[in-house]
């Protein structure tokens, strides 16, 4: 195993590893920023929503949608990669600091537990329209829309590759 993919593995933790992370990063005087999605396909708006997701804090934490999840959000078929697989390649870029997998089909548990500062969504939402805005601004943190606009995403690559 080569030392790129120990320290990617190394990346990934339990939510109760990361509420000492989080305390430890408050207790420094660091923010921290949190995104989710499944990254079934990883691409390149993926890419540019977790480098804009790491500009909003000090540490990037992102939750990666488990299986059992991603299909009950986009149906049979999917995930093409299991949930290791997509862990491993999220925590392998270099904006993220810590990656979570995560069972429910909301965040909205995730937040509460860690109460980032910054919960970023990408640009198909608006501040307005984040499922989870309430549950942030309840404990006084902020939703930040990042990332480029969307033009790609997962499903239209899949049907793209289906045409050919």
């Amino acid at each position: 195993m080569s030392a790129a993919f120990r320290r990617a593995a190394s990346k990934i933790a339990t939510l109760e590893a990361l509420k000492e992370v989080c305390a430890e990063a408050r207790r420094a005087g660091k923010t921290i920023a949190f995104a989710n999605g499944c990254f079934d396909l990883l691409h390149v708006g993926h890419v540019r929503y977790l480098q804009g997701a790491r500009a909003e804090g000090d540490l990037l934490i992102v939750g990666v949608n488990a299986d059992a999840s991603v299909r009950r959000l986009k149906g049979e078929g999917r995930p093409l990669q299991n949930e290791q697989d997509r862990a491993l390649l999220v925590a392998a870029l270099h904006a993220v600091d810590w990656v979570v997998v995560f069972s429910e089909d909301t965040v909205e548990n995730l937040l509460l537990a860690l109460r980032p500062d910054a919960h970023c969504k990408g640009t198909d939402y608006t501040e307005d329209s984040v499922p989870e805005r309430h549950v942030v601004k309840g404990y006084g943190g902020r939703v930040a829309i990042v990332g480029d606009p969307k033009d790609h995403n997962t499903s239209a690559l899949l049907a793209r590759l289906a045409k050919r």
